[in-house]
């Protein structure tokens, strides 16, 4: 199960809304066949793996990350295709939260004789389909809030451009991140701050950026921001008032932005109601990356599952009050409900000291 895990997190953030999981097919000791979700999400693991296994598969043990499926869709059932290869047991971490799935794809299976294990390794095996699960429970992406301060909580300077707080190698820890989630959300004061592209510049991984969100409750996102420049090759959804300015609208839209409607609610972008469109829009993880007023947004809604918290080295903390933009999440002011999962550490080759990476998870 532990090499089915690290299989399917090849695949996170590839597989559009269907979750990236992996099977491992095991005979006699020696594993005879494996599969992943194909990206865009099909063919499914399962498939995949008895196809390379043949009639090995017989007599087999399938390990699953998620619960084979029992329903009919583009595809036949996974669970129908273990039976029919003769896989004599499957072992699942996780059971399919998805109401045509639950409990039914094991059932399946037990009637057809197969002996069945579940939940093993689950608490592992659901961190690489966190935005799936999440999704399917509650209707909306699982929201990750990433926060990049110094060592006193300051997050950036009015005016100042862009704050280098943390070094390369934490840089590239966030590239990372983009890459595995579907999309990447920020303020349109952070646009004008710091006119960011937002994409995932690792080596190999340029094709990873995710969807970048833009809310701009004021329809003031310049038409010369790097997004609006790139949005032809890595998608840019901006999220603004139905009603409004339509030149501004038009000129984004000729630009390639896509348009998200959103409601207003005490001047602000209602962000459930935002979740809920982009979860129907396929959009199972949000990493949520600036600015201070919208880290305070959605946790003052309660909308956020987890926070990366990265402490830098890079910058000194001693400026004028007027200037600083201090975080609204500091190690000694934590939200209440989260608690730490991970802690790293990274040298700084510009600073050289070390910049920390804290991971707290909702409990």
């Amino acid at each position: 199960m532990g090499a089915a895990i690290r299989l399917a997190a090849s695949h996170q953030g590839l597989t559009g809304t269907n979750p990236s999981v992996a099977c491992v097919l095991v005979n006699e000791g020696r594993i005879v066949g494996s599969g992943i979700t194909a990206i865009g999400g099909r063919p499914h693991a399962e498939s995949l793996a008895l196809a390379i296994s043949g009639d090995l598969a017989r007599g087999s043990t399938a390990y699953v990350t998620l619960e084979p499926c029992a329903h009919h869709g583009k595809t036949p059932p996974c669970a129908t295709a273990l039976i029919s290869a003769g896989v004599k047991r499957v072992v699942t971490a996780v059971i399919d939260p998805d109401e045509r799935v639950s409990g039914k794809g094991h059932a399946m299976l037990e009637l057809a004789g197969v002996e069945c294990e579940k939940g093993f390794l689950s608490n592992i095996a659901a961190n690489n389909i966190e935005g799936y699960l999440t999704r399917k429970a509650l209707g909306r992406p699982f929201v990750t809030l990433k926060l990049a301060i110094t060592k006193n909580g300051l997050l950036g300077l009015r005016g100042g451009g862009q704050l280098s707080i943390t070094g390369s190698v934490s840089r590239a820890q966030v590239h990372l991140m983009r890459a595995r989630h579907d999309a990447i959300l920020v303020g349109a004061g952070t646009i004008r701050a710091d006119d960011p592209e937002l994409t995932c510049r690792l080596a190999g991984m340029k094709s990873r950026s995710p969807v970048r969100v833009i809310l701009d409750a004021n329809a003031s996102l310049s038409l010369n921001s790097k997004l609006v420049a790139s949005a032809d090759q890595v998608p840019c959804w901006v999220v603004m008032p139905e009603a409004g300015n339509s030149g501004q609208k038009n000129a984004l839209k000729d630009h390639k932005c896509q348009l998200i409607a959103c409601e207003i609610h005490e001047g602000k972008i209602a962000l459930p109601e935002l979740l809920d469109d982009l979860a129907e829009k396929g959009i199972t993880s949000l990493m949520v990356e600036g600015g201070a007023e919208t880290a305070k947004s959605f946790l003052a809604d309660g909308l956020v599952d987890a926070i990366e918290l990265f402490v830098g080295t890079g910058a000194a903390d001693q400026v004028a009050d007027a200037q600083a933009i201090m975080s609204p999440i500091t190690l000694d002011s934590l939200p209440s409900g989260f608690h730490l999962v991970g802690e790293w550490e990274f040298i700084n080759p510009q600073s050289g000291g070390y910049d920390r990476q804290y991971r707290f998870e909702r409990t």
